[in-house]
């Protein structure tokens, strides 16, 4: 065997070697991501641990992925002078990028010290990444419509049974509440029995109202729209308000935007709104505070913005601050119906209403509601 002879078999050999590693890193790629519900960053960590032996000087080389500025690397790591990148690209935005880089120098090749091969690997380990991340968003976009559909079931069930109840009591409700208005109007009742019916009088009111908004959540009452100027909703809604704010030590901050277009609403259901938002701001505020309420042009929408600096929310109660009959005051001081009802009126208005908290930091209430030219008919 001549020496070119003997030349090419060795050449052929690390040839192949080099060959055997990259589908070695390649076949242990699929066994990383084939596994359902990983987490991302533990299927980041093993890839990177991967990248070192695929290449052609394994002993001077290591490892990072980068993803959404979130680094993994191989160990130990070593950012060396030599690197060799692509980068990882979802949905056309690139996401961060696979790198390979040697500590040491080493003879040229094709791309430095990197072979032409090296470079089609770590392109595919890049749209593997790539393709990872990708499948990660597609599945939790998948629990969130799932959590969705069975939070809209909910609520249906809940509106059914709401309305149902609330027609059942509304009769007898109105019968206790009509005669002890009588019996109020009789001459020479005792005082003690006066008291005790106005007391009556007091709850069989408050359970009135507490209908109302089961009804209103069930979307059973019919929402009579009109051009309305959300300024004026606001002024009149706070005026009422005046009186327990300046009780409970909170100042009112408006900043109300001028000459802001109309928008077709019920006037009652937004002040509603605006009322709810306001006393839930206030009673988050037991020590005084600031109540801010902000009304702007938002493009084809108005925005309301009503925060406070009070005590804030838990992540926990956050996820759960517009769920009906979801109240953390104490028994007999909330239905839970508030903010759901506040949810359902913004929604049949056509807007959107989101909420931000930090505990210690106060509340921001975000509503939007498109102006008249942009408003829907309320179905």
């Amino acid at each position: 065997m001549t020496f070119d002879d003997l030349k090419e078999r060795d050449t052929t050999q690390w040839a192949l070697r080099e060959r055997v590693k990259e589908l070695v890193c390649l076949y242990g790629i699929a066994k990383v991501v084939e596994k359902p519900g990983r987490p991302l960053d533990e299927v980041a960590d093993s890839i990177a641990a991967l990248l070192p032996p695929a290449w052609q000087h394994p002993d001077i080389a290591t490892g990072r992925i980068t993803i959404d500025e979130r680094r993994f690397c191989s160990n130990p790591f070593t950012e060396g002078p030599f690197r060799q990148a692509a980068g990882i690209v979802v949905s056309g935005s690139k996401r961060g990028e696979v790198e390979v880089f040697y500590i040491e120098e080493r003879p040229e090749f094709d791309e430095g010290p990197f072979l032409k091969e090296e470079r089609s690997l770590i392109n595919e380990i890049a749209r593997q990444v790539g393709l990872v991340i990708e499948r990660r968003q597609a599945e939790s976009e998948k629990e969130r419509l799932q959590e969705q559909l069975r939070r809209a079931d909910r609520l249906a069930t809940i509106g059914k049974l709401a309305a149902g109840v609330a027609h059942e009591l509304n009769e007898p409700l109105g019968a206790i509440l009509g005669y002890a208005q009588l019996t109020l109007r009789e001459f020479g009742i005792p005082d003690q029995m006066g008291r005790n019916l106005e007391k009556i009088v007091k709850a069989s009111l408050h359970a009135r109202e507490v209908i109302r908004k089961l009804l209103l959540f069930s979307r059973q009452m019919p929402s009579e729209q009109r051009a309305i100027q959300i300024n004026d909703v606001v002024t009149d809604s706070l005026y009422l308000l005046e009186s327990r704010c300046i009780k409970s030590g909170v100042k009112i901050a408006l900043r109300l935007s001028k000459n802001l277009p109309e928008v077709s609403a019920d006037p009652g259901q937004i002040q509603q709104v605006i009322l709810n938002l306001a006393v839930n701001a206030i009673q988050a505020m037991p020590a005084g505070g600031i109540l801010r309420v902000i009304t702007e042009s938002a493009d084809d929408h108005i925005r309301l913005i009503v925060e406070d600096t009070g005590v804030g929310m838990e992540p926990e109660t956050l996820r759960q601050v517009f769920n009906p009959f979801f109240t953390t005051k104490e028994v007999g001081q909330g239905t839970g119906l508030g903010l759901s009802v506040v949810h359902g009126i913004i929604t049949t208005h056509g807007g959107t209403i989101h909420v931000d908290s930090l505990p210690g930091s106060g509340t921001r209430f975000e509503v939007l509601l498109p102006s008249k030219s942009q408003s829907r008919e309320v179905r």
